[in-house]
């Protein structure tokens, strides 16, 4: 059966083969051990961000240490090498922060005087007898049995293409608990480039932003929610056309689009920090920590933090940004009013509230409607 879309088959296997010469790989066995005296050199690099997204349970990591211990298989891990022999880990963190942390070594897992705390192992369902052990319990040969113990180390060599390299490390996710879309850009995107990604970080720690986003749950904040929200305002802000339906989506390819180092779209920096900073100076305020709630029904204010409302006031407010002064304070009233008569109007909660609004039309729906009821006060 032939080909329906008239591929050439000669064209399409030389441009496979063009981009495995631009992977370029090797494999290594090495010791747990090895690995461990590497990361304590500095020659194994665990990036800080990356290593609080280190989330096992003791019980998995328990089992983890009664595999190795047994010898079972385990995956390989994956890193990319930084300069000949010092290596940046990728995929694999699960793994090696609980060997670390059996061994008493995990720079994220100290007791309050500051020493070092030991797993101690709980939940091994194979050998039961392993449970209520710490390293330093194990009998000497099982102790020379996990530190030797092999595990196979992919490495994406340092001349591999850049976005190639982007684009392989982006697919792997395969530890334990799955990450958020947000932790994942944070580990991958500086393959590409770093520069968009600490923007992102740096805005996240302003004050009115954080002011702003308060009420956001705790489960948002430790999976980086505040950083997506700031990566949501300037891709709508800047990229809206481009999107369809997909959210996590759509904020990814705007920050690989952005962080692209052979076809970035460019940004001034400066510019638009000013215009971030500016835009949640004058919604904190406003109506502070509840300028993303809605109102019941009479009327009040509902601490909840609604993504529906972050859209439409930050947005709403950019085509009038220029005429907003947050330090006039008679400017500021009109706009609290405002805001509150937006959110009581049975319009604006019947296009923010309920299903099937995550799409172009209600998004610009909700933005313009702010827009309009702005413009007509200020």
């Amino acid at each position: 059966m032939g080909h329906s879309n008239n591929v050439n088959e000669v064209e399409l296997m030389l441009a496979v083969d063009q981009k495995i010469k631009k992977v370029r790989t090797r494999s290594l066995d090495l010791s747990f051990n090895e690995l461990l005296d590497m990361f304590e050199n500095g020659e194994l690099k665990i990036d800080p961000d990356y290593q609080r997204l280190f989330r096992w349970t003791e019980g998995a990591q328990s089992r983890f240490i009664e595999s190795l211990i047994l010898e079972m298989p385990v995956p390989p891990i994956f890193v990319i090498e930084l300069d000949e022999g010092i290596y940046e880990l990728i995929d694999g963190l699960q793994r090696i922060s609980s060997y670390m942390h059996f061994r008493g070594k995990h720079p994220m897992r100290k007791n309050p005087d500051g020493t070092f705390h030991f797993l101690e192992l709980v939940d091994c369902d194979i050998v039961e007898e392993l449970n209520g052990l710490t390293y330093n319990d194990l009998p000497k040969p099982l102790e020379i049995k996990l530190k030797r113990n092999f595990i196979r180390v992919e490495v994406l060599r340092k001349e591999s293409d850049k976005r190639l390299r982007y684009y392989m490390f982006k697919r792997l996710n395969t530890g334990g608990e799955t990450l958020s879309p947000q932790e994942i850009r944070n580990c991958t995107i500086r393959l590409l480039s770093d520069d968009f990604n600490k923007f992102i970080i740096e805005l996240s720690k302003n004050p009115d932003f954080k002011t702003c986003i308060a009420n956001l749950s705790d489960e948002k904040w430790e999976q980086k929610g505040d950083q997506e929200l700031v990566l949501r305002f300037f891709a709508f802000k800047n990229a809206r056309e481009a999107y369809r339906h997909d959210v996590g989506d759509f904020l990814t390819e705007y920050m690989e689009q952005v962080s692209d180092p052979e076809q970035p779209v460019i940004l001034d920096y400066d510019k638009e920090r000013e215009c971030f900073e500016k835009t949640f100076e004058i919604l904190a305020k406003t109506l502070g920590e509840q300028v993303f709630s809605a109102t019941n029904a009479q009327g009040r204010l509902v601490s909840k933090f609604l993504v529906y409302h972050f859209e439409a006031f930050t947005l709403g407010i950019q085509p009038v940004l220029d005429r907003l002064d947050p330090d006039d304070s008679d400017c500021i009233d009109k706009l609290k009013k405002v805001f509150i008569d937006i959110k009581n109007d049975p319009e604006f909660r019947q296009i923010t509230t309920g299903g099937g609004k995550n799409y172009p039309n209600p998004l610009n729906q909700r933005i313009e409607f702010v827009t309009k009821k702005v413009r007509e006060v200020i």
